[in-house]
Protein backbone atom coordinates (compact mmCIF):
# COMPACT_ATOMS: atom_id res chain seq x y z
CA UNK A 1 0.00 0.00 0.00
CA UNK A 2 2.91 2.39 0.97
CA UNK A 3 4.34 1.57 -2.58
CA UNK A 4 1.66 2.53 -4.45
CA UNK A 5 1.04 5.74 -2.52
CA UNK A 6 4.49 6.31 -3.45
CA UNK A 7 4.41 5.49 -6.74
CA UNK A 8 1.15 8.27 -6.96
CA UNK A 9 3.03 10.89 -5.28
CA UNK A 10 5.76 10.78 -7.95
CA UNK A 11 3.18 10.27 -11.08
CA UNK A 12 1.44 13.69 -9.64
CA UNK A 13 4.46 15.37 -9.30
CA UNK A 14 5.93 14.60 -12.26
CA UNK A 15 2.58 15.98 -14.03
CA UNK A 16 2.69 18.79 -12.14
CA UNK A 17 6.48 19.59 -13.49
CA UNK A 18 5.12 18.39 -17.10
CA UNK A 19 2.36 20.83 -17.24
CA UNK A 20 4.69 24.15 -15.47
CA UNK A 21 7.50 23.18 -18.14
CA UNK A 22 5.28 23.48 -20.75
CA UNK A 23 3.48 26.52 -20.02
CA UNK A 24 3.87 29.96 -21.20
CA UNK A 25 7.76 30.78 -20.32
CA UNK A 26 7.85 34.28 -18.41
CA UNK A 27 11.37 34.79 -17.49
CA UNK A 28 13.82 37.66 -17.24
CA UNK A 29 14.58 37.09 -21.00
CA UNK A 30 11.34 35.84 -22.16
CA UNK A 31 7.62 36.53 -22.20
CA UNK A 32 5.06 34.84 -23.75
CA UNK A 33 1.55 35.56 -24.13
CA UNK A 34 -0.54 33.02 -25.74
CA UNK A 35 -4.08 35.03 -24.94
CA UNK A 36 -3.08 37.16 -27.94
CA UNK A 37 -3.58 34.22 -29.98
CA UNK A 38 -7.34 34.50 -30.82
CA UNK A 39 -7.05 30.88 -33.40
CA UNK A 40 -9.18 28.74 -31.15
CA UNK A 41 -12.08 31.69 -30.77
CA UNK A 42 -14.84 31.05 -32.80
CA UNK A 43 -17.93 34.15 -33.09
CA UNK A 44 -21.33 32.52 -32.14
CA UNK A 45 -23.67 33.16 -34.32
CA UNK A 46 -26.85 32.98 -32.72
CA UNK A 47 -29.65 31.69 -35.13
CA UNK A 48 -32.29 29.69 -34.15
CA UNK A 49 -33.22 26.27 -34.97
CA UNK A 50 -36.72 25.99 -36.34
CA UNK A 51 -39.64 22.76 -36.68
CA UNK A 52 -37.17 20.41 -34.95
CA UNK A 53 -34.09 21.37 -37.26
CA UNK A 54 -31.07 22.43 -36.78
CA UNK A 55 -29.69 25.30 -37.75
CA UNK A 56 -26.32 25.48 -39.64
CA UNK A 57 -24.58 28.11 -40.91
CA UNK A 58 -22.87 27.12 -44.58
CA UNK A 59 -20.68 28.18 -47.52
CA UNK A 60 -20.64 25.83 -50.31
CA UNK A 61 -18.68 27.91 -52.28
CA UNK A 62 -14.87 28.29 -52.05
CA UNK A 63 -11.43 28.30 -53.81
CA UNK A 64 -7.64 27.27 -52.24
CA UNK A 65 -4.49 27.40 -54.12
CA UNK A 66 -5.28 24.52 -55.78
CA UNK A 67 -7.27 26.23 -58.43
CA UNK A 68 -7.51 30.38 -58.41
CA UNK A 69 -7.75 30.65 -54.47
CA UNK A 70 -5.24 32.22 -52.83
CA UNK A 71 -5.26 30.58 -49.42
CA UNK A 72 -4.18 26.68 -48.46
CA UNK A 73 -7.31 24.39 -47.82
CA UNK A 74 -6.67 24.09 -44.20
CA UNK A 75 -6.79 27.80 -43.68
CA UNK A 76 -9.96 27.97 -45.20
CA UNK A 77 -11.27 25.51 -42.33
CA UNK A 78 -9.62 28.05 -40.16
CA UNK A 79 -11.28 31.02 -41.54
CA UNK A 80 -14.99 29.37 -41.54
CA UNK A 81 -14.60 27.85 -37.66
CA UNK A 82 -13.41 31.31 -36.65
CA UNK A 83 -16.40 32.88 -38.59
CA UNK A 84 -18.84 31.04 -36.88
CA UNK A 85 -19.83 28.58 -39.80
CA UNK A 86 -20.87 24.97 -39.31
CA UNK A 87 -20.21 23.49 -43.13
CA UNK A 88 -18.03 24.42 -45.71
CA UNK A 89 -17.72 22.44 -49.57
CA UNK A 90 -14.13 22.79 -51.13
CA UNK A 91 -14.92 23.41 -54.71
CA UNK A 92 -11.89 24.14 -56.63
CA UNK A 93 -12.03 24.58 -60.26
CA UNK A 94 -11.87 21.65 -62.49
CA UNK A 95 -11.12 23.21 -65.45
CA UNK A 96 -9.18 26.25 -64.26
CA UNK A 97 -6.09 25.59 -62.61
CA UNK A 98 -2.91 28.42 -62.55
CA UNK A 99 -1.26 26.35 -59.86
CA UNK A 100 -1.11 23.32 -61.26
CA UNK A 101 2.64 23.66 -62.14
CA UNK A 102 3.66 24.62 -59.31
CA UNK A 103 0.74 22.83 -56.90
CA UNK A 104 1.18 18.77 -58.84
CA UNK A 105 -1.52 16.68 -57.71
CA UNK A 106 -5.04 15.32 -58.91
CA UNK A 107 -8.51 17.51 -58.28
CA UNK A 108 -9.09 15.69 -54.51
CA UNK A 109 -6.06 16.69 -53.09
CA UNK A 110 -7.39 20.28 -51.62
CA UNK A 111 -10.75 18.61 -50.34
CA UNK A 112 -8.16 16.36 -48.74
CA UNK A 113 -6.14 18.47 -46.67
CA UNK A 114 -9.06 20.67 -45.61
CA UNK A 115 -11.17 17.40 -44.06
CA UNK A 116 -8.48 16.87 -42.56
CA UNK A 117 -8.47 19.52 -40.58
CA UNK A 118 -12.02 19.73 -40.05
CA UNK A 119 -11.69 16.61 -38.39
CA UNK A 120 -8.88 17.96 -36.01
CA UNK A 121 -11.51 20.67 -35.52
CA UNK A 122 -14.74 19.37 -35.54
CA UNK A 123 -15.75 20.64 -38.70
CA UNK A 124 -18.26 18.90 -41.72
CA UNK A 125 -16.41 19.82 -45.08
CA UNK A 126 -18.05 19.10 -47.72
CA UNK A 127 -16.30 17.61 -51.20
CA UNK A 128 -17.05 19.22 -54.24
CA UNK A 129 -15.82 20.23 -57.62
CA UNK A 130 -17.06 23.55 -60.32
CA UNK A 131 -17.26 22.49 -63.48
CA UNK A 132 -16.36 25.65 -65.22
CA UNK A 133 -18.03 27.23 -68.78
CA UNK A 134 -18.69 30.43 -70.38
CA UNK A 135 -22.75 30.93 -70.66
CA UNK A 136 -25.34 29.90 -71.35
CA UNK A 137 -24.20 26.83 -69.14
CA UNK A 138 -21.79 29.00 -66.81
CA UNK A 139 -20.75 27.42 -63.68
CA UNK A 140 -21.92 24.57 -62.24
CA UNK A 141 -20.82 23.03 -58.26
CA UNK A 142 -21.54 19.23 -57.91
CA UNK A 143 -21.46 18.58 -54.33
CA UNK A 144 -21.17 15.33 -51.98
CA UNK A 145 -18.88 14.10 -55.03
CA UNK A 146 -16.64 10.69 -54.55
CA UNK A 147 -13.99 11.80 -57.06
CA UNK A 148 -13.38 15.07 -58.65
CA UNK A 149 -10.93 13.57 -61.88
CA UNK A 150 -13.72 12.32 -63.34
CA UNK A 151 -15.59 15.45 -64.15
CA UNK A 152 -12.51 16.62 -66.07
CA UNK A 153 -14.37 16.38 -69.08
CA UNK A 154 -14.52 17.97 -72.71
CA UNK A 155 -18.22 18.07 -72.67
CA UNK A 156 -19.48 19.63 -69.68
CA UNK A 157 -22.99 18.24 -69.70
CA UNK A 158 -20.65 14.36 -69.06
CA UNK A 159 -19.37 16.02 -66.32
CA UNK A 160 -22.51 16.55 -64.66
CA UNK A 161 -23.54 13.44 -65.16
CA UNK A 162 -20.66 11.87 -64.00
CA UNK A 163 -21.47 13.82 -60.94
CA UNK A 164 -24.62 12.96 -60.61
CA UNK A 165 -23.70 9.43 -61.21
CA UNK A 166 -21.65 9.60 -57.65
CA UNK A 167 -24.70 11.59 -56.01
CA UNK A 168 -24.10 14.74 -56.24
CA UNK A 169 -25.99 17.60 -55.51
CA UNK A 170 -25.98 20.13 -58.90
CA UNK A 171 -25.71 23.91 -57.45
CA UNK A 172 -26.12 26.64 -60.32
CA UNK A 173 -23.61 29.53 -60.03
CA UNK A 174 -23.77 32.88 -59.98
CA UNK A 175 -26.06 33.25 -63.05
CA UNK A 176 -25.74 36.73 -63.20
CA UNK A 177 -22.01 36.69 -63.98
CA UNK A 178 -19.92 38.03 -65.78
CA UNK A 179 -22.49 39.92 -68.38
CA UNK A 180 -24.82 41.49 -65.18
CA UNK A 181 -27.74 39.78 -67.03
CA UNK A 182 -29.55 36.93 -64.98
CA UNK A 183 -30.58 34.55 -67.90
CA UNK A 184 -32.56 31.40 -67.78
CA UNK A 185 -31.52 29.54 -70.70
CA UNK A 186 -32.93 26.77 -72.51
CA UNK A 187 -29.82 24.56 -71.04
CA UNK A 188 -31.08 24.92 -67.65
CA UNK A 189 -34.75 24.81 -68.42
CA UNK A 190 -33.88 21.31 -69.49
CA UNK A 191 -31.11 20.38 -66.70
CA UNK A 192 -33.91 21.67 -64.09
CA UNK A 193 -36.60 19.70 -65.62
CA UNK A 194 -34.32 16.22 -65.70
CA UNK A 195 -33.76 17.45 -62.20
CA UNK A 196 -30.20 17.72 -62.93
CA UNK A 197 -30.11 21.26 -61.24
CA UNK A 198 -31.18 21.36 -57.32
CA UNK A 199 -30.18 24.24 -56.22
CA UNK A 200 -28.70 28.09 -57.28
CA UNK A 201 -26.82 30.61 -55.59
CA UNK A 202 -29.46 33.94 -55.13
CA UNK A 203 -26.28 35.41 -53.81
CA UNK A 204 -22.44 35.68 -54.41
CA UNK A 205 -19.66 37.60 -53.21
CA UNK A 206 -20.96 41.15 -53.69
CA UNK A 207 -23.69 40.42 -56.14
CA UNK A 208 -27.53 39.68 -55.56
CA UNK A 209 -29.88 38.26 -58.11
CA UNK A 210 -33.41 39.44 -57.49
CA UNK A 211 -35.22 37.64 -60.08
CA UNK A 212 -33.25 34.23 -58.87
CA UNK A 213 -35.36 33.36 -55.80
CA UNK A 214 -38.77 33.47 -58.43
CA UNK A 215 -37.07 30.69 -60.07
CA UNK A 216 -36.64 29.02 -56.65
CA UNK A 217 -40.62 29.07 -56.29
CA UNK A 218 -40.69 28.47 -59.81
CA UNK A 219 -38.43 25.63 -60.10
CA UNK A 220 -37.85 23.47 -56.91
CA UNK A 221 -34.87 24.58 -56.29
CA UNK A 222 -32.87 25.57 -53.20
CA UNK A 223 -32.12 28.82 -52.83
CA UNK A 224 -27.85 29.82 -51.91
CA UNK A 225 -25.61 32.75 -50.46
CA UNK A 226 -22.35 32.09 -50.85
CA UNK A 227 -18.92 33.91 -50.44
CA UNK A 228 -17.32 32.29 -53.59
CA UNK A 229 -14.27 32.99 -51.92
CA UNK A 230 -10.33 33.42 -53.33
CA UNK A 231 -9.07 35.83 -51.20
CA UNK A 232 -8.55 35.79 -47.25
CA UNK A 233 -11.92 36.34 -45.64
CA UNK A 234 -11.06 38.04 -42.96
CA UNK A 235 -10.36 41.72 -45.06
CA UNK A 236 -13.91 40.89 -47.19
CA UNK A 237 -16.32 40.57 -43.96
CA UNK A 238 -15.67 42.41 -40.86
CA UNK A 239 -17.48 44.90 -38.11
CA UNK A 240 -21.50 44.34 -39.49
CA UNK A 241 -21.12 43.23 -43.01
CA UNK A 242 -21.64 39.26 -41.77
CA UNK A 243 -19.93 36.88 -44.39
CA UNK A 244 -22.16 35.71 -46.52
CA UNK A 245 -24.08 31.87 -45.54
CA UNK A 246 -26.58 29.24 -46.60
CA UNK A 247 -29.31 28.44 -43.61
CA UNK A 248 -29.54 24.63 -43.65
CA UNK A 249 -32.40 23.00 -41.36
CA UNK A 250 -31.09 19.50 -41.28
CA UNK A 251 -31.86 16.72 -39.33
CA UNK A 252 -28.45 16.40 -37.80
CA UNK A 253 -25.38 17.71 -37.83
CA UNK A 254 -23.24 15.38 -40.39
CA UNK A 255 -22.53 15.16 -43.65
CA UNK A 256 -25.58 12.95 -44.93
CA UNK A 257 -27.97 15.39 -42.64
CA UNK A 258 -26.88 18.41 -44.49
CA UNK A 259 -27.49 16.67 -47.93
CA UNK A 260 -31.20 15.01 -47.22
CA UNK A 261 -32.05 18.90 -46.13
CA UNK A 262 -29.97 20.12 -49.56
CA UNK A 263 -32.16 18.05 -51.82
CA UNK A 264 -35.14 18.48 -49.59
CA UNK A 265 -34.59 22.53 -50.47
CA UNK A 266 -34.80 23.69 -46.54
CA UNK A 267 -32.20 26.42 -47.34
CA UNK A 268 -32.47 29.83 -46.87
CA UNK A 269 -29.60 32.76 -48.50
CA UNK A 270 -28.14 35.60 -45.64
CA UNK A 271 -26.77 37.89 -46.83
CA UNK A 272 -26.08 41.81 -46.67
CA UNK A 273 -28.59 41.45 -43.96
CA UNK A 274 -30.95 39.68 -45.78
CA UNK A 275 -33.19 36.83 -46.01
CA UNK A 276 -34.50 35.02 -49.11
CA UNK A 277 -36.45 31.45 -49.23
CA UNK A 278 -39.31 29.87 -49.38
CA UNK A 279 -42.56 31.66 -47.27
CA UNK A 280 -43.04 29.26 -45.02
CA UNK A 281 -39.36 28.76 -44.02
CA UNK A 282 -38.60 32.36 -43.48
CA UNK A 283 -41.61 32.91 -40.90
CA UNK A 284 -40.78 29.62 -38.58
CA UNK A 285 -37.23 31.38 -38.61
CA UNK A 286 -38.80 34.80 -37.54
CA UNK A 287 -41.14 32.90 -35.24
CA UNK A 288 -38.68 31.49 -33.59
CA UNK A 289 -36.22 34.91 -33.11
CA UNK A 290 -38.67 36.72 -31.80
CA UNK A 291 -40.35 36.86 -28.40
CA UNK A 292 -43.52 39.37 -27.56
CA UNK A 293 -44.44 40.97 -24.41
CA UNK A 294 -47.89 42.45 -24.17
CA UNK A 295 -47.90 45.43 -22.42
CA UNK A 296 -51.05 47.36 -22.54
CA UNK A 297 -53.23 44.79 -24.59
CA UNK A 298 -55.93 47.48 -25.11
CA UNK A 299 -53.70 50.24 -26.20
CA UNK A 300 -51.50 47.60 -28.84
CA UNK A 301 -48.56 48.48 -26.90
CA UNK A 302 -45.85 45.12 -26.66
CA UNK A 303 -41.94 44.60 -26.74
CA UNK A 304 -40.40 42.42 -28.79
CA UNK A 305 -37.42 40.56 -27.99
CA UNK A 306 -35.20 39.66 -30.80
CA UNK A 307 -33.59 37.02 -29.59
CA UNK A 308 -31.56 36.14 -32.41
CA UNK A 309 -28.21 38.27 -34.33
CA UNK A 310 -30.29 38.76 -37.61
CA UNK A 311 -31.43 42.10 -37.52
CA UNK A 312 -34.67 42.00 -38.87
CA UNK A 313 -37.04 45.13 -40.35
CA UNK A 314 -40.34 45.96 -39.89
CA UNK A 315 -42.93 47.80 -41.07
CA UNK A 316 -46.52 48.41 -39.43
CA UNK A 317 -49.06 51.02 -39.10
CA UNK A 318 -48.76 54.12 -41.16
CA UNK A 319 -45.25 54.00 -41.19
CA UNK A 320 -43.01 54.36 -44.23
CA UNK A 321 -39.80 53.37 -43.58
CA UNK A 322 -38.80 50.15 -41.54
CA UNK A 323 -38.36 49.87 -37.76
CA UNK A 324 -35.45 47.55 -36.79
CA UNK A 325 -35.24 44.97 -34.33
CA UNK A 326 -31.83 45.31 -33.65
CA UNK A 327 -29.97 41.75 -32.78
CA UNK A 328 -30.57 40.50 -28.98
CA UNK A 329 -32.75 44.05 -28.40
CA UNK A 330 -35.67 44.56 -27.49
CA UNK A 331 -38.39 46.99 -29.08
CA UNK A 332 -41.20 48.90 -27.38
CA UNK A 333 -43.55 49.55 -30.18
CA UNK A 334 -47.81 49.63 -30.14
CA UNK A 335 -49.25 47.44 -32.23
CA UNK A 336 -52.78 46.27 -31.97
CA UNK A 337 -53.41 42.85 -31.73
CA UNK A 338 -54.12 41.24 -34.97
CA UNK A 339 -52.49 43.71 -37.20
CA UNK A 340 -50.53 42.93 -40.01
CA UNK A 341 -46.64 43.43 -39.63
CA UNK A 342 -44.28 43.17 -42.96
CA UNK A 343 -40.67 42.01 -42.52
CA UNK A 344 -38.94 44.14 -45.15
CA UNK A 345 -35.49 42.55 -45.40
CA UNK A 346 -37.26 38.74 -45.59
CA UNK A 347 -38.29 37.60 -49.90
CA UNK A 348 -39.84 34.46 -50.64
CA UNK A 349 -39.79 36.48 -53.68
CA UNK A 350 -38.88 39.55 -55.65
CA UNK A 351 -40.38 42.40 -53.46
CA UNK A 352 -42.50 39.88 -52.02
CA UNK A 353 -41.59 40.49 -48.10
CA UNK A 354 -42.96 38.00 -45.84
CA UNK A 355 -45.81 39.61 -43.50
CA UNK A 356 -46.85 37.94 -40.28
CA UNK A 357 -49.19 39.07 -36.83
CA UNK A 358 -47.29 39.15 -33.95
CA UNK A 359 -49.40 38.52 -31.92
Amino acid sequence: MKTKTFSLFYICLFLCFFVKSTAQVQNDEVYEYPNLNSQDYRYNIRIPDIDGYKTLKGDFHIHTVFSDGKVWPDQRVKEAWNEGLDVIAITDHIEYRPNQKILISDHNKSFEIAKAQGDAIGMLVIKGSEITRQKPLGHINALFIQDANPLERQDPLEAIDEALKQGAFILWNHPGWPDDKSTFYPVHKELIAKKKIHGIEVYNGWESYPNVIDWCQEHNLAPFANTDLHYTSANLYRGERVRPMTLVFAKEYSEEGVKEALFSGRTVALYNNILSGDEALLKSLIKASLSIRVINQQKGVIEITNNSDIAYGIKYGNYMYPMSLYPNQVLRATIPAGSDVEFSNCLYGKDRHVVLKLW
